[in-house]
C-alpha cells in the first residue's frame, strides 16, 4: 500500500488515501465476475441419423503396374511393351468406368532418361491414380 508522509510542519494531511479503496472495488468487481452465470451460446442443429443398411460396396482396386528394367524394357504387368503401346493402354484405362490405379516402378539400375520419358506419356495422359512404389528398397545406401 502506498502511504504518503505528508509535511512535518504539523499540520493534519488533507489528502485522503484512495488505494485500499481502489483494493476493495476490485476485490467487489471480481466477486461480481465469479458470482454470474456462464454465458452458453449453442446452435441446435438437426443432425440427419444414419441407417443401418446404407453401407458402400466395397472397392475393389484395379491396378496396372509399370516396370523400368535396366535393360530399357518398359513391362506392363509384366508384359513387354513400346512407348506408343504405352500410351495406348493408358488411354484405353481412362475409359474404364473406374480408372484403375498406375504404379510406377523403375529399378535400381533403370535409365534415368527413359523414366523421364514414360513419366511424360504418363503425365501427358491424363491418369489421376498415380504413385511410385518400390522405393522402401533402396531406403539405406552403400547396404547390398
Amino acid at each position: 500500500m502506498a502511504m504518503s508522509g505528508g509535511s512535518d510542519d504539523g499540520q493534519p494531511m488533507m489528502e485522503m488515501n484512495t488505494t485500499p479503496l481502489i483494493d476493495v472495488m476490485l476485490v467487489l468487481l471480481i466477486m461480481l465476475i465469479f458470482t454470474l452465470p456462464p454465458v452458453t451460446n449453442a446452435v441446435n442443429i438437426d443432425l440427419p441419423s444414419p441407417s443401418p443398411n446404407e453401407t458402400p460396396p466395397p472397392v475393389d482396386p484395379v491396378v496396372n503396374k509399370l516396370v523400368l528394367t535396366p535393360t530399357n524394357e518398359i513391362l506392363w504387368n509384366g508384359e513387354p511393351i513400346s512407348p506408343g503401346g504405352l500410351a495406348a493402354n493408358l488411354q484405353t484405362s481412362l475409359q474404364l468406368p473406374t480408372e484403375p490405379e498406375l504404379q510406377f516402378e523403375p529399378e535400381a539400375e533403370a535409365s534415368y532418361d527413359l523414366s523421364a520419358q514414360v513419366l511424360n506419356i504418363i503425365k501427358g495422359s491424363g491418369v489421376t491414380k498415380f504413385g511410385f512404389v518400390g522405393n522402401e528398397k533402396y531406403r539405406a545406401f552403400g547396404k547390398d
